[in-house]
């Protein structure tokens, strides 16, 4: 079974319909990248996921069971600027936000509450600054503890939005074979991401996105569809970037 099931979801925010009868599931023990323009809808399906936003058609299912907030077993890493650095926190004070509805509200963490934060950063590589504030973080370190705050929690299912946006070359590779190994545990990984490459590389299978899933298959199974690159990303045939996605798909 999978573990992450949107089957016919439609949203319509303001008027406008922002995704459109998507149906995709992602199973334990996989890494899917959805891809596609600025506008597709990939961040409003990660939260309709989280189920912060109602569609007003279809349904979401994570381990077989409707997506509520705060109750399904999700982990979620949003994009780096939707946090506040300046708020004066320790990193680990920050991970341990992850764990609020387990400790309840006004209560003191307990003893497995801090180991869960430990293991949670030693994850991530970053035990080591737990006490550090995070204000004083460079941007790689910051997109670890917002990991590790995802983590905190062993969910099935984790969603990351865009996640190595503005990160040096050393911080992606570290933060993929994260992703890698967190899938391999058995783990379904969904990740938006503008890094088409890194996707291809990276990722068992790819979600094309313009609000419907146009086409999903694995890098070398999309080589054999360059339309449902045109049809996402509304290039012609002729586009540079379709002939190069073209041929690192193929020798992949």
């Amino acid at each position: 079974m999978s573990a992450l099931v949107l089957d016919g979801v439609a949203v319509e925010l303001g008027g406008r319909r922002v995704l459109d009868g998507v149906d995709l599931a992602v199973a334990r023990g996989e890494l899917v990248g959805l891809i596609g323009p600025n506008g597709a809808g990939k961040t409003t399906l990660l939260r309709t996921t989280l189920g912060l936003v109602r569609p007003s058609a279809g349904r979401v299912e994570v381990d077989g069971r409707p997506a509520r907030p705060g109750r399904a077993p999700i982990g979620y890493v949003p994009q780096r600027h939707e946090f506040a650095w300046d708020f004066p926190a320790s990193v680990a004070g920050v991970v341990m936000t992850g764990l609020t509805r387990q400790v309840g509200l006004g209560r003191q963490p307990r003893r497995r509450h801090w180991e869960a934060v430990a293991e949670a950063l030693d994850r991530v590589r970053m035990r080591e600054l737990a006490e550090r504030p995070v204000g004083q973080l460079s941007g790689g370190q910051r997109q670890r503890v917002l990991v590790a705050r995802a983590l905190v929690q062993r969910p099935a299912v984790l969603l990351l939005d865009e996640p190595f946006t503005g990160l040096d070359l050393p911080t992606q590779e570290l933060l993929s074979e994260l992703f890698t190994g967190l899938a391999r545990e058995g783990r379904a990984v969904l990740m938006t991401t503008h890094d088409l490459l890194g996707a291809l590389d990276t990722c068992d299978r790819i979600a094309l996105l313009q609000r419907r899933v146009v086409a999903t298959g694995t890098p070398a199974e999309l080589a054999a569809s360059p339309q449902a690159w045109m049809d996402t990303f509304g290039v012609g045939p002729d586009s540079a970037l379709l002939r190069v996605l073209v041929r690192v798909l193929e020798a992949a």
